[in-house]
């Protein structure tokens, strides 16, 4: 671990660790929230993945009752999907853990290091969204 990215690897695989929900039923959860709703198509457009793919986890979701899958409003012929009411329960609470967790772990920072580790956070992932070509919407 001779320079600094090395340790941004190895730092950044750790915290994939530190996440005990299914991870894609989240990920997955949270796009279609921001979306309101979305086709399989948009999902498999926004998260680069093929379709076979998609259909496996949103299958899940919906057998779990975490999403529905409803008729175009919009009178188009692609069905989308849209978190359930269990969905929005769902995502709420693991939001909510997650951010206590968080907390915790940031308790003995100051507000000037959280707010700085979230902005370069944010910049990192922003960095990595346009290389990649799939921006992920974010609030305000």
């Amino acid at each position: 671990m001779d320079k600094p990215t090395d340790l941004i690897e190895y730092e950044t695989m750790l915290l994939g660790q530190h996440r005990h929900v299914d991870r894609s039923a989240y990920i997955l959860l949270s796009r279609i929230r921001m979306a309101g709703m979305m086709s399989i198509g948009q999902l498999s457009e926004a998260f680069g993945l093929d379709v076979s793919t998609l259909n496996r986890h949103t299958s899940a979701l919906l057998r779990a009752g975490l999403a529905e899958r409803i008729a175009d409003p919009g009178g188009g012929i692609a069905r989308k999907f849209r978190l359930s009411e269990a969905g929005e329960r769902y995502l709420d609470s693991e939001r909510a853990r997650h951010i206590s967790g968080l907390e915790k772990v940031l308790a003995g920072w100051t507000p000037d290091e959280v707010a700085s580790f979230a902005a370069y956070l944010r910049r990192f992932n922003t960095d990595v969204e346009r290389l990649g070509g799939r921006s992920w919407p974010r609030p305000g």
